[in-house]
């Protein structure tokens, strides 16, 4: 039976090769729309969860089988799922000496532990973006030991957000107005709005107003932390609490 007329019909090697590309190009799958896990690449949705790789300090997106993979404490993995845990110091007095020795030159900073390099961190915002800096290790160790609720930050995953302002009064001393302990990615998530939109050397209007709105947010999602750090969850033995032991000179 012969074919209709006006219709080729292509046969083994003799197929015509811009056919073959309408194949594929009929087949290749579209183009990825919406976040995708950077571990599984499955689809997740704006509000998602994060971890930490400890040997670059970068944020990866992941699904949430992916994030509960990394969220033992006690194991030696190379990711750490970031909690989701706010809590609020108040009352954390800082005299200006103190503040002075941690090298901190402006009144915002977040101070986490790096495990893989073993040391304290602060980063604070500046006109060049955020600056790091390696806190003095008696310097920290002495707020630590006076504050005995800190010793609950966990490495690499959560950092104390701290917000200083004067106490007035004369006498050299000054009040936190803001210490909260929170997930690391919030931090980077401040530190990339403030960017944006710092101006000068003390950030300006728009910069401060940002930082209002944000504080705000974290007030909202703290609950009280104890100020023996029993908060009810498990805190983290870590060298902070070990070298605050040791240069204090007594438990913290």
């Amino acid at each position: 039976m012969s074919a209709p007329r006006g219709r080729a019909v292509p046969t083994g090697r003799a197929a015509s090769p811009a056919a073959a590309l309408l194949r594929v190009s009929r087949r290749r799958p579209g183009p990825v729309v919406g976040e995708r896990c950077e571990m599984c690449a499955a689809p997740i949705g704006d509000e998602h969860q994060h971890v930490v790789n400890l040997e670059s300090r970068s944020l990866m997106c992941g699904c949430r089988a992916c994030y509960l993979l990394f969220t033992e404490e006690g194991a030696e993995l190379r990711y750490r799922a970031v909690p989701d845990r706010y809590l609020a110091f108040d009352g954390l007095p800082l005299d200006a000496r103190t503040w002075d020795e941690l090298q901190i030159p402006v009144g915002l900073a977040f101070v986490f532990r790096n495990s893989v390099q073993g040391r304290t961190i602060a980063f604070y915002p500046g006109p060049a973006g955020a600056t790091e800096s390696e806190l003095p290790l008696d310097a920290w160790a002495t707020v630590v030991a006076a504050n005995p609720g800190l010793a609950v930050l966990r490495p690499d995953v959560e950092a104390l957000l701290v917000r200083r302002t004067e106490a007035g009064g004369g006498g050299g001393r000054e009040v936190v107005a803001s210490c909260h302990l929170v997930p690391i990615d919030a931090c980077y998530e401040l530190v990339g709005r403030l960017r944006a939109l710092w101006r000068g050397f003390d950030g300006g209007q728009e910069a401060h107003a940002a930082m209002d709105d944000f504080f705000d947010h974290v007030r909202a999602r703290s609950r009280p932390a104890d100020p023996a750090g029993a908060d009810g969850l498990a805190a983290v033995t870590d060298a902070t609490t070990a070298d605050s032991t040791s240069a204090a000179g007594g438990s913290v």
